[in-house]
């Protein structure tokens, strides 16, 4: 699975499924540790309704496991049962606080609107961390959360610090290029994404590439771009991996409503959280069918997350049915939260 990850080749995941049903063979009525890399794999593919039956599964044999609640945490919080999500990284914290403990807390806290002690909980986890690995990972989540509060100088800090603790993690030199795209340098930030694009071609870094490209007029690079992405895509279908998100939000952006709807639908029948309910709303918005487009939107900010992003879609709904006092609200909210998100670039202002 870490391979998966590194290399962005999903055929690895059919291998570790193949390696985890052997063992589970061999065992299968006390093989807690394989059942939670079970959980962790589902989630991989985002399977998060199998991540759950295969994490409670583990939690009948083993209920002291801090890797059980990881995988449960992250299978809850996708699946929008926040409840379950915040008792299950609670658990996490109380049997084993650390890195991994301690970050997934700090995504909880943000989600709920509680960006100070997310920071708080990361610094935290940041100091703690001693692998280089590690201290990327801490590093760039701060970038992120400095980012998506519109301090873009502290995200780009937090960026080099992670690219200085590990020169080959990807992400650092990907938020870099994110804040050159928000200041207004255009052609840094596609050097920058052209380099990142050429390390790790995943997805979300290609459909970010893919807006700048179309942003500076450069129509040829995009369509083959674009056709990067697909292959990709096909990739990862061929291989489990299911993600209507990506592909819903992806074609929002490329200006194809009927797409967007379509994906958008197919997520939200497996799963309700936040982030894909403002998908849907947005999808439903771009096809002109507001009214249903408001009621998924107040479902995406009703946990009080800082999401610029979800305030902003929320204010075209609003303006849409011709409610301009509530448009004007959810600008000033959005600008409030971060002043310098630029909706040429959905996806790079996108926090999820």
């Amino acid at each position: 699975m870490q391979q998966a990850r590194i290399t962005v080749d999903p055929a690895y995941y059919a291998r570790a499924e193949g390696a985890l049903r052997r063992s589970l063979a061999l065992n299968a009525a006390s093989n807690h540790r394989a059942m939670i890399a079970m959980a962790a794999l589902a989630n991989a593919r985002h399977e998060f309704t199998d991540a759950v039956r295969w994490g409670r599964r583990a939690e009948r044999i083993d209920p002291a496991s801090p890797e059980l609640y990881g995988v449960l945490t992250d299978a809850y919080t996708q699946l929008g049962d926040y409840p379950a999500a915040t008792a299950a990284v609670a658990r996490m914290n109380d049997l084993g606080p650390g890195v991994a403990a301690f970050t997934r807390a700090s995504y909880e806290l943000e989600t709920h609107g509680d960006d100070a002690g997310a920071r708080r909980v990361l610094t935290q986890a940041a100091e703690d961390a001693y692998t280089p690995s590690d201290v990327a990972y801490c590093r760039y989540y701060l970038g992120e959360l400095a980012l998506h509060s519109g301090d873009l100088e502290e995200a780009v800090r937090q960026y080099q610090a992670a690219r200085s603790a590990d020169p080959t993690y990807v992400p650092a030199a990907q938020g870099i290029a994110k804040t050159q795209a928000l200041r207004g340098d255009l052609a840094g930030a596609i050097n920058g994404y052209r380099d990142v694009v050429g390390r790790v071609p995943q997805p979300q870094y290609i459909a970010e590439y893919i807006e700048l490209l179309r942003a500076a007029g450069r129509t040829g690079e995009a369509a083959e771009q674009h056709r990067l992405l697909l292959a990709q895509r096909g990739l990862m279908v061929g291989n489990g991996v299911v993600d209507d998100l990506s592909a819903s939000e992806y074609a929002a952006s490329a200006g194809d409503a009927a797409g967007a709807l379509r994906h958008a639908r197919a997520e939200w029948a497996r799963r309700r959280s936040v982030v894909v309910a403002d998908a849907l709303a947005w999808a439903l918005h771009l096809s002109g069918r507001d009214r249903r487009a408001l009621r998924h939107a107040e479902q995406a900010t009703r946990l009080g997350w800082r999401n610029a992003l979800f305030y902003s879609h929320r204010a075209e709904i609003h303006a849409a049915l011709g409610d301009h006092n509530a448009a004007r609200r959810d600008r000033a909210t959005a600008r409030r939260i971060n002043p310098h998100l630029d909706l040429r670039f959905p996806a790079i202002g996108r926090a999820s």
